[in-house]
């Protein structure tokens, strides 16, 4: 099975950071594929909302990165979504990604994929609901079910490296894909 992790944390070994490899070193223990892109190192363009993705091919064509994406998301079984909490949402380049998703709203390319979100917050669980909703919702509508959902409590930098049982859950969504 493959996996494609999507960090949308500008923190590098931060907590979303060392969720998102935790996931994958227990996917990968179990003989699965993974990859992890981190978004804060492309270059991701906003949706335009031109329609071109709804004629023709299909296809988005902004150019930039997301041209690379497309193929790998297509290539998965699971998509993994890693975002901080900010501001009751994602991060701005995992929302920009969402969004350029809208390809697949025309297809069914999708449809029978699994997601993983892993969203730290500050605040805990109670306070990602709408983000949660939102993923749920548009992954709905692409056909994609979600597999397992990790809302843990972290803010500072790094600080979920010192929760075993949160990590232990992280392995525990990985090796269960």
């Amino acid at each position: 099975m493959k996996i494609l992790a999507l960090m949308g944390s500008p923190r590098k070994e931060g907590n979303t950071d060392i969720l998102v490899d935790t996931v994958l070193s227990g996917a990968m223990a179990n003989g699965h594929q993974g990859e992890k892109l981190n978004l804060y190192d492309l270059n991701l363009l906003p949706c335009i909302d031109c329609r071109n993705c709804k004629n023709g091919d299909k296809v988005c064509t902004r150019d930039d990165d997301m041209r690379g994406i497309y193929p790998k998301i297509e290539e998965a079984d699971v998509i993994l979504f890693g975002t901080p909490l900010y501001w009751y949402g994602p991060s701005g380049p995992m929302k920009l990604l969402m969004d350029r998703l809208l390809p697949y709203s025309e297809t069914e390319t999708l449809k029978g994929k699994r997601a993983v979100l892993v969203i730290p917050s500050a605040e805990g669980a109670d306070a990602c609901k709408h983000v949660v909703t939102m993923f749920r919702l548009s992954l709905d509508y692409l056909g994609v079910g979600i597999a397992d959902v990790l809302l843990p409590t972290a803010y500072e930098r790094g600080e979920i490296a010192g929760n075993a049982e949160e990590l232990e859950r992280a392995r525990e969504i990985g090796a269960a894909l």
